[in-house]
């Protein structure tokens, strides 16, 4: 099973990072909206061993193409970094997937968007990131620690701390803290 490792940061502002990248001749790869739905079981059996399902649909801000994924994160190692068993699959539609799962008698806990700007740099993937509630994040994803370590320091962000809880579980203490029970995160529309 593939292992997904990553760095994660929280930074005010995503502009110097976006121009970090572009002195460094980064490929930009897209701007992407996203969807996402996070499932568990009823007992929340998932959440109890540090488990994650996930389906994500992606809209390609320049093309309008959206892909739909599914995707099953195992509990996360004991790293420096972020770092855990990641399977994931395209699928053809959102609402197909989300409807089999439902099937299978996993219920939808969250559901959240995001809107994501994603680079390619030393052969790791930077993913700039906003959140509603949470801001901006940067996503930093290799093969190794050395790797992700060695990027993040190009960037200039090799000081700051990782954030190695997951965007679901920053989502849902926000949610918690508030009193909120509507699980439902949206953009505020224009």
């Amino acid at each position: 099973m593939p292992v997904e490792i990553e760095a994660k940061i929280k930074v005010e502002d995503l502009a110097p990072t976006r121009a970090k990248l572009k002195e460094l001749k980064a490929k930009l790869i897209g701007d992407y909206r996203e969807l996402n739905a996070i499932f568990d079981t009823e007992d929340r059996a998932l959440l109890a061993e540090d488990k994650g399902l996930r389906v994500r649909t992606a809209k390609d801000l320049k093309t309008q193409t959206e892909t739909c994924t599914v995707t099953f994160k195992g509990p996360r190692k004991h790293s420096a970094m972020k770092s855990r068993e990641e399977t994931e699959m395209k699928v053809e539609g959102f609402a197909a997937a989300t409807e089999l799962l439902h099937q299978l008698n996993f219920n939808e806990v969250l559901s959240f968007e995001k809107r994501r700007q994603t680079w390619e740099l030393s052969g790791c993937k930077v993913e700039l990131d906003e959140l509603p509630h949470l801001g901006f994040f940067i996503e930093i994803e290799g093969a190794s620690e050395k790797a992700i370590q060695k990027l993040q320091d190009s960037l200039g962000l090799g000081q700051r701390p990782i954030v190695k809880t997951a965007y679901v579980g920053l989502m849902m203490t926000y949610l918690q803290d508030r009193g909120e029970s509507d699980r439902t995160v949206r953009f505020p529309t224009p």
